[in-house]
């Protein structure tokens, strides 16, 4: 898997607005990637230290389309925490 196909988004909510204070970083990333994949792809794509990846299995919701249920789409996401001094302008907003 080439490494910029490795993180899909950044995610902006809430939650992750709140890690940003303890230097953690959240994405939603495919899903073969693996703890190794996704820090070596934000540290490349970004130019940062990255001390730790936690990752995620998120379940995906059933939709509905009319009469028919739409099967679940799952997802992964991974946080990622930086070294201490570092931050990722995109998230910053600059």
């Amino acid at each position: 898997m080439h490494l910029y196909e490795v993180l899909r988004r950044p995610l902006i909510t809430e939650k992750s607005t709140v890690l940003q204070a303890e230097n953690k970083y959240a994405f939603e990333v495919a899903r073969e990637a693996n703890k190794a994949l996704v820090k070596e792809a934000v540290e490349k794509a970004f130019k940062v230290d990255v001390l730790k990846v936690n990752i995620i299995n998120m379940k995906g919701k059933s939709r509905r389309l009319g009469r028919r249920e739409l099967p679940p789409h799952p997802w992964k996401k991974a946080i990622v925490t930086l070294k201490p001094g570092d931050s990722i302008q995109f998230f910053e907003g600059a």
